[in-house]
């Protein structure tokens, strides 16, 4: 354990806090010696991952927990598509570890930065109205409790805590292990274009019937919407003429433009704002329009080296064209300034207490700013027109709420908080975030 004071810092770069100590436990009884002594000496305790919240949730002034060493594949289960992995392990190492099983994740994310364990306590979810979040397609966990010991919980075993704890924030435990069901190894046929964004949204909720996997992006001050549509296909059976993209093509369109060339417009629009409608006209003509395909995470995830800050509301899946158009009006009679994309894509509803895709099939709207511009103006305008529509925000992602809000919109709060009073009766892992989200 280190007892350096030494600044901690979110991938964006803007949460930042100084852990009393840093610790990297080897094994689960190690883990379980640190937080029995955080209770015995009234501290607190807290795991990290890899820093991708956009919200305060990861912070502490307490013990900083790292499950660095705390990785990899635990056990698998072939015929039923089962696979146990330490909660330190990142997603983008579970394909490699799934390979050589024939096995693929369900669905992911465009970002694979973060470790399974942190994916799923924030409600980390991708696209396509077939498939829920990350969440869902875990079927046990096992945890370091506050009181120090280790629990296993599954839908046949202490099923009360594992109805809550799959999205749980960081609050109940230190999630040590995590049994995903898994799918057969599949790939993805992508097609990535340009439509008229009035065209999109008329059509929305045929698209997300159709298609496996569908989103699109809007830049604001334009009426064009880059979609991106996702056909799952078996291994060697993609459509013919339909290839991986070639390395050249990967280095210019996801390094150069979509990465470099962007981060550089946006430290020119920083400069003069006034230039963004038309750098946006030019940024939606240079993306978004290809065809390939490939192995599914290859094609899920994408690279993100442009640091930003994000909100991201969850909302009843047919007030989202509405809600985009609302957004629109606001940024217009502001007269704001936005140069990133606002995201839309969608995903089935699941029973998980604080998933916010709890009990309706939902559709994601995310909006985002450069790390050096002002974001607080657009994020709380933004948040009062998605609150309009019974909108829930991502526990990992920007938002302006306190617990007196959550109650309104999870009908199992007060379930998880049970829990949450059993399983951390002395608060060893608070912080100021749950301090404020949770009654």
């Amino acid at each position: 354990m280190s007892g350096a004071r030494r600044q901690w810092r979110n991938w964006a770069g803007d949460q930042r806090c100084r852990p009393t100590a840093v610790a990297w436990p080897s094994t689960v009884g190690e883990l379980c010696s640190l937080v029995a002594e955080a209770g015995a000496s009234g501290h607190t305790i807290k795991a990290v991952g890899a820093g991708h919240s956009f919200t305060d949730i990861a912070l502490t002034n307490g013990v900083q927990v790292r499950l660095d060493s705390l990785t990899g594949l635990l056990n698998v289960d072939r015929d039923a598509k089962l696979i146990t992995l330490w909660g330190g392990t990142r997603l983008h190492q579970i394909p490699a570890l799934l390979k050589p099983y024939g096995l693929a994740m369900e669905n992911l994310g465009d970002i694979d930065a973060q470790s399974i364990s942190g994916a799923i306590s924030t409600g980390t979810h991708g696209t396509g109205l077939k498939f829920g979040g990350i969440a869902t397609q875990v079927r046990a966990l096992t945890l370091v409790t506050g009181t120090g010991e280790v629990l296993h919980c599954s839908a046949t075993h202490n099923a009360e805590i594992f109805a809550v704890a799959r999205v749980g924030l960081g609050a109940l435990g230190i999630i040590t292990a995590v049994t995903l069901q898994c799918v057969d190894a599949f790939m993805l046929h992508a097609v990535e274009r340009p439509e008229p964004l009035a065209e999109v949204l008329q059509s929305l909720a045929e698209r997300n019937a159709t298609h496996d996997h569908f989103e699109f992006y809007w830049f604001p001050h334009t009426e064009i919407a880059l979609t991106k549509s996702n056909t799952r296909h078996a291994p060697g059976t993609l459509p013919d003429g339909v290839r991986p993209l070639s390395v050249s093509s990967h280095i210019v369109d996801d390094l150069i433009v979509s990465n470099t060339l962007f981060s550089a417009l946006c430290n020119v629009t920083g400069k003069m704002p006034k230039t963004i409608p038309r750098v946006n006209r030019l940024a939606s003509t240079l993306t978004g329009h290809r065809e390939f395909g490939d192995a599914s995470h290859k094609v899920f995830t994408t690279s993100r080296t442009v640091r930003f800050r994000e909100m991201e509301y969850a909302l009843p899946l047919e007030s989202i064209p509405a809600a985009l158009r609302d957004l629109e009006a606001m940024i217009n009679r502001r007269g704001l300034q936005i140069s990133f994309p606002v995201e839309v894509r969608s995903a089935a509803g699941d029973d998980i207490a604080l998933s916010t895709a709890n009990q309706r099939p939902s559709g994601y709207i995310a909006i985002h700013q450069h790390i050096n511009s002002k974001h607080s103006e657009y994020f709380q305008a933004a948040e009062e027109i998605f609150r309009s529509y019974a909108g829930r925000p991502h526990w990992g992602k920007w938002h302006f709420l306190h617990s007196k809000d959550f109650s309104q919109l999870y009908p199992d709060l007060e379930k998880f908080c049970k829990v949450r009073n059993v399983l951390d009766p002395k608060r060893v892992f608070s912080n100021a975030y749950l301090d404020r989200v949770l009654p």
